[in-house]
């Protein structure tokens, strides 16, 4: 029988990957070639006629190469996103959220700023600890190798977050009213959840961008490991 995989490796040398990831690559076409193989034997063809339907199935090599590069390459920027933003700034949101329910449920009340109108609730404990959640988040980024942009986004996720949920209110709940007929209070939550936009995302946002941003400057100004080992 023939050998795929010395085949397969032989048709896509030069295909830049990681020696474990071409190793799979490799591995993963030399199988199916082997599949078809074997069903068109079970059909009566000869071993010859066999290989050939196989090799026809792939085509061009050049463009086979191409398209795993391609997925290859994708797939990678995707899980860079995911350890780079999606997951600290999840773990950065979860966490401050707790931390305002453990404070509320601690008995905590809000600092009332202003009066009227166009007074504003701030919870100077959570505030104060936004400012690590967000050096936490940044950091984490910074782990995986994250750009200043992403790290930064990484620290302000929970404000974002907060932003998209309290935009998304009103269309939702209008959405909801039309299709089962029954009334919600979606957009009256979101409209004072705006009108306290101050106190519950530019400061909170404010506190998280200035962790992350100290974070971001202590990176800095420590030195790689490769710069001590030139030194």
């Amino acid at each position: 029988m023939r050998d795929w995989s010395a085949l397969v490796e032989k048709r896509l040398a030069g295909l830049a990957l990681e020696p474990n990831e071409r190793a799979e690559v490799i591995a993963e076409v030399a199988t199916h070639l082997e599949d078809i193989c074997e069903e068109v034997l079970r059909q009566g063809m000869t071993e010859d006629e066999a290989v050939q339907r196989a090799l026809l199935r792939v085509g061009d090599w050049r463009d086979l190469k191409r398209k795993i590069s391609a997925a290859k390459r994708s797939e990678q920027a995707m899980k860079k996103r995911l350890r780079q933003l999606w997951i600290p700034g999840f773990l950065t949101l979860i966490l401050s959220m707790f931390i305002l329910m453990m404070l509320q449920r601690l008995g905590f009340e809000p600092r009332i700023v202003g009066s009227g109108p166009n007074a504003i609730l701030l919870y100077m404990p959570w505030l104060l600890l936004l400012l690590p959640l967000g050096a936490l988040g940044a950091h984490l980024s910074l782990l995986a190798g994250g750009s200043r942009r992403r790290m930064l986004l990484a620290s302000v996720f929970p404000a974002l977050a907060f932003a998209f949920a309290f935009l998304v209110m009103s269309p939702i709940g209008w959405g909801w009213e039309r299709i089962t007929g029954t009334r919600v209070d979606f957009d009256v939550v979101a409209a004072a959840l705006l009108r306290d936009s101050i106190g519950w995302l530019v400061v909170p946002g404010a506190a998280l961008l200035v962790g992350g941003l100290l974070a971001h400057a202590v990176s800095g100004a420590r030195p790689s490991s490769r710069s001590v080992a030139i030194v």
